[in-house]
């Protein structure tokens, strides 16, 4: 005679199957929840600190992160990554103070922009026309901007004439102490993208080529052209970051931005997009990028250095992305 499960293990097994389906489907409720908690750790671990001048921080810190992060989720879809956004950004950061004397902050934006998208377009081709794999050809392409950011620098000899007050601005000021100048350019950005993903057969293409791209390609889906569109795109995001990133912190160098590629990873991870693709979204990222901000506010009151954080965030793109997998395959 077989074994009848109990009405509680029966409420049990449901239970976790709407986790995983909670999880899986609406990854952006239980992330709300998982930064509401954090938000109130530090308010009980440090009474004062939370209050709305620190929340307007955490926005602006979180902003250009989560554009950053808006790289990795658009090419996580398709299965791929961009590890060049970093080299990106702080080449367009750094371009643009060294331009802005002689050519004007408009026309040094421009060039800065143009630079980086053939960035993308390279990457683009290498990987969509080329094969080659996403992770080496933008790993690659990180060093060549390198390289050439430092030849600039070379040339130019001094860093140019300071990040522009526009770009300080934009950056790093607020209304009432509060509201961030940022969201006047994260707001259309984030609404842009959005849009794109979800209201737009190029944004189902993405999906579709990363869920199964054999039968994208069957069905007459070009997806080397998805692809080095998708690139171009990516890196424009990254410039856009940079420039905001470069306000925020008053400083342009050629290696500003390197050390937020591993949180912009950790941020589209921990908001559902699927390293494997096929599944993910801009949403769930942004809220991906505050909780990682929080807790590297968190961290900060709690005295951890900078080594620690890394660490954190390492392992928190290793236990999210099992979790992820283990629950959309039982699902």
């Amino acid at each position: 005679m077989s074994a009848v499960a109990s009405p509680p293990e029966v409420h049990a097994a449901n239970r976790r199957g709407g986790l995983r389906v909670l999880f899986r489907d609406r990854p952006i409720i239980p992330l709300v929840g998982l930064l509401g908690l954090l938000v109130l750790i530090i308010a009980l671990v440090k009474p004062g600190v939370v209050n709305p001048s620190w929340a307007g921080v955490i926005v602006r810190a979180a902003i250009p992160l989560s554009i950053l992060a808006a790289c990795q989720t658009i090419t996580f879809l398709t299965g791929g990554i961009d590890l060049s956004v970093g080299a990106v950004a702080s080449m367009t950061g750094f371009l643009v103070t060294t331009l802005v004397g002689d050519q004007g902050l408009v026309l040094g934006l421009v060039i800065a922009l143009a630079l980086a998208a053939l960035a993308g377009l390279i990457n683009g081709i290498g990987v969509g026309v080329f094969r080659v794999h996403p992770l080496i050809m933008t790993l690659g392409m990180s060093l060549v901007i390198l390289g050439f950011a430092n030849v600039w620098q070379r040339i130019t000899v001094q860093t140019g004439a300071g990040v522009p007050g526009e770009l300080r601005w934009i950056g790093s000021a607020t209304f009432a102490g509060i509201i961030p100048y940022s969201l006047i350019v994260w707001i259309p950005l984030a609404v842009l993208v959005m849009f794109m993903l979800r209201r737009t057969g190029y944004g189902r293409l993405l999906y579709a080529i990363g869920d199964n791209p054999i039968a994208s390609r069957l069905s007459g889906a070009r997806s080397w052209q998805v692809i080095t569109v998708l690139y171009t795109i990516s890196a424009l995001l990254a410039g856009i970051a940079g420039f905001l990133y470069t306000g925020l912190t008053n400083v342009a160098n050629v290696n500003l931005v390197d050390s937020y590629v591993l949180p912009s990873v950790a941020a589209a991870v921990i908001g559902g997009t699927s390293i494997m693709g096929g599944r993910g979204g801009f949403g769930g990222t942004i809220v991906g990028a505050l909780i990682l901000t929080v807790l590297a506010s968190l961290l900060t009151v709690l005295g951890f250095p900078e080594p620690v954080r890394q660490i954190l965030f390492g392992s928190i793109i290793v236990a999210v992305a099992a979790a992820y997998t283990r629950v959309t395959a039982e699902s």
